[in-house]
C-alpha cells in the first residue's frame, strides 16, 4: 500500500536579486561569455527575473462550496499546461496536466485545479514529485473520495542535451482513494485522460 506524504506547497522565499544578477554574471563569464558585448550587458539582470519569476508561486485562496446537489461522478480538468524546471539541470520542463477527482461533502471551483497545478510547478522540481505532491494536496484539503492526476511533460535535459530525444514525452501519475482503488474508476480517469487501464 502506498504511503502517502503531506504535500505542502513551496514557501514563498525571499529572492535576492542582487545576488543572484552576480552569480548569473560569474556563471556566464565562466561559461566563456564576453558581458562586455551589447546583447549580453543586461542579461544577468534578465537572468535573475526570469529565474525568480519562474520559481516564486502565487497565492491562492482554494475555493469550494458545498456539494448540495450529492454530484458523485469525477471532476475531469484535462490538458492544464504547465512548465516548471528541473531540479539536476534547472532546465524547464513542460507540458500538460489531467486533474480530477471525485466529490464527497465538497466541490471546487474548476480554475482552482490549474492554480494548484501551478502552485506546485513554480519551484525546482522532479515530474515525479510534481504529480504527487497535486495529488497529495488536493487529497487533504479537499478531502474528496478519491483524486487522480496525470502529468505528460518534455524535459528540455532530456531533449537538448544528453540522449538529444526531442519530442519523447515522459508521464507520471498519482491516485488516491476510489480513483487508485476502485477498478471501473480507475479505469473511467485513465480513458478520459487519454491513459491505457
Amino acid at each position: 500500500m502506498q504511503t502517502r506524504r503531506s504535500a505542502s506547497p513551496p514557501e514563498r522565499r525571499p529572492v535576492d536579486r542582487a545576488a543572484a544578477e552576480r552569480a548569473a554574471a560569474q556563471l556566464l563569464v565562466a561559461l566563456g561569455a564576453n558581458l562586455g558585448t551589447p546583447g549580453l550587458r543586461d542579461t544577468p539582470r534578465r537572468m535573475a527575473t526570469a529565474y525568480a519569476e519562474m520559481l516564486t508561486p502565487a497565492p491562492f485562496n482554494m475555493t469550494t462550496f458545498p456539494n448540495d446537489e450529492g454530484y458523485d461522478e469525477l471532476v475531469v480538468v484535462r490538458d492544464i499546461p504547465f512548465q516548471s524546471l528541473c531540479m539536476h539541470h534547472l532546465l524547464p520542463f513542460q507540458g500538460v496536466a489531467h486533474v480530477a477527482y471525485l466529490p464527497a461533502e465538497r466541490i471546487l471551483g474548476l480554475s482552482k485545479l490549474a492554480r494548484v497545478v501551478e502552485l506546485f510547478s513554480r519551484d525546482l522540481q522532479l515530474q515525479e514529485r510534481l504529480t504527487t505532491q497535486i495529488a497529495s494536496w488536493l487529497q487533504e484539503q479537499l478531502e474528496p473520495k478519491g483524486v487522480g492526476v496525470v502529468l505528460e511533460a518534455e524535459h528540455l535535459c532530456m531533449s537538448l542535451r544528453g540522449v538529444q530525444k526531442q519530442g519523447a514525452k515522459t508521464v507520471t501519475s498519482a491516485l488516491h482513494g476510489i480513483v487508485r482503488d476502485d477498478p471501473r474508476t480507475r479505469e473511467e480517469f485513465l480513458s478520459l485522460t487519454g491513459g491505457r487501464g
